[in-house]
């Protein structure tokens, strides 16, 4: 197949009208195969899967509607065209409900054929635009989310995308700010149902009064001001994924509507009666301890065990060190393309105040202080005064320095991660003269990342 160029592939046993459509169809800008049978048209379509297939239906040996089967199996997605006597309408209405595009009535107008032609090559090119762009979207969410060099986020990454496969039911724990959401649109967009939308519902910040409406809508006059019927999220997610944020905050009252969901794959609108049927999958997310609301009375223990099939949990910024300075690199370049500015990193004493914080608000904490930082700067890189204030480290901590020089060892006591830190520091210094200088061979000597080795020589400004 030419590449850039649109092939079709023109089926007819009338030489005439194969010459007739290559001439019309070539000047449209398409490339023209033809074929005089469906057993050719099916090979042929084999071998160019081509954009589209302009088909005649009562033919020798094979016919147009086998054709169209045996091509539709080759290709679900397949645009055929099938080209049919005003007898065999009824015919060609059937086919289309088996795949076909449309039809065209012989004799035909040619002008129909080229708008016919535009319309299902127009709409070829929108579906793998659509993939393109999920297929991004899976992307870049996905290695946001996952974005680590922590031996235990890689091991919830590996989860994930074993997960993502399957249909079972999640639920994420985690603190706040851990990238719960993050983790359940990567199992979305690495999932079958990649397709279908992904449905976002905070639990914690709608009113109690509203969540069983976004849960299932309502119908028309349910209450006052329901002036017309309303889809509710379960609806809006269909075959596709509905994440469920802060479940432990739902009334009691809607969790057993809710296990009802997960039990019979169906529920009532608000104000209504007749059930409706849907295919979603659920994933959950807490920050609170679920067991421990079971044993309180204040969680159903039936729905838990509907919610915990998967139980994932996200890991705090915290127990993960050695994520800090590569997450505060992937955010600096984020929010510099977001504002339009371009800065040269970090400072070394910035990056010391960074690896020092303890991270209360986890991910989400780091992202706004990058953000901050970004757009507070008025030098040519992240300062340590560009930081929120509790960054801002003190002399006492070992990395309130002049800018660029190593913590100065002193007597008294220090904090533990300025010490280990002075103790990477001198290994990977060590490393690299063993190693001539050779970053890849220094990183794998050291059993880590080059990636993780480049951001650990600027963290401690070894050159």
């Amino acid at each position: 197949m030419t590449p850039n160029v649109p092939t079709a592939i023109v089926c007819d046993d009338d030489e005439a009208i194969r010459r007739m459509l290559s001439a019309v169809l070539g000047k449209e800008g398409l490339r023209v195969v033809t074929a005089s049978d469906g057993a050719e048209a099916v090979e042929a379509y084999r071998r160019e899967r081509p954009d589209v297939v302009l088909m005649d239906i009562r033919m020798p040996r094979m016919s147009g509607l086998e054709a169209l089967s045996a091509i539709m199996a080759t290709d679900r997605k397949a645009s055929v065209i099938l080209m049919t006597a005003f007898a065999e309408v009824g015919t060609a209405v059937r086919a289309i409900k088996d795949g076909a595009f449309d039809y065209v009535i012989k004799p035909f107008d040619l002008d129909e054929i080229r708008v016919l032609v535009k319309r299902a090559l127009d709409i070829r090119s929108m579906r793998e635009e659509n993939a393109s762009l999920r297929r991004e979207l899976s992307e870049r969410i996905g290695s946001e989310a996952i974005l680590t060099d922590c031996p235990q986020m890689i091991r919830l990454k590996q989860t994930v995308a074993k997960v993502a496969r399957s249909h079972a039911t999640v639920l994420v724990h985690g603190e706040s700010g851990t990238g719960k959401e993050l983790v359940a649109a990567a199992i979305h967009y690495w999932s079958p149902r990649a397709a279908g939308p992904f449905v976002k519902v905070n639990c914690a910040a709608i009113p109690e009064t509203l969540l069983e409406t976004e849960f299932f809508g309502n119908e028309k006059g349910a209450f006052t001001g329901a002036t017309t019927q309303r889809r509710g999220r379960f609806e809006m997610a269909e075959h596709g994924t509905l994440f469920l944020d802060e479940i432990g905050e739902i009334t009691p009252a809607l969790q057993v509507k809710l296990l009802r969901v997960l039990q019979e794959r169906e529920f009532e609108r608000v104000g209504g009666s007749k059930p409706v049927k849907v295919d979603v999958r659920i994933v959950a997310a807490t920050n609170r301890d679920l067991e421990a609301m079971v044993r309180e009375g204040t969680f159903r223990q039936d729905l838990f065990f509907r919610l915990n099939v998967v139980s994932l949990r996200t890991i705090p910024l915290r127990e993960r060190p050695e994520d800090v300075i590569l997450l505060a690199h992937h955010f600096l370049d984020r929010f510099c393309a977001e504002n339009g500015v371009e800065l040269r990193g970090f400072d070394p004493a910035a990056l010391k105040c960074l690896a020092a914080y303890h991270w209360p608000g986890n991910v989400r904490e780091l992202a706004n202080a990058v953000e901050r930082a970004v757009v507070m700067t008025t030098s040519s890189q992240i300062l340590p005064e560009d930081l929120p204030e509790s960054l801002q480290c003190r002399p006492e901590d070992g990395c309130g320095l002049e800018r660029g020089e190593p913590a100065a060892r002193d007597e008294g006591d220090r904090p533990l991660r300025v010490q280990v830190g002075e103790f990477e520091a001198e290994a990977i210094r060590r490393a690299l003269a063993r190693h001539q200088g050779n970053r890849a061979r220094t990183a794998a000597g050291l059993g880590i990342s080059r990636r993780a080795l480049l951001y650990k020589l600027q963290e401690y400004g070894i050159s």
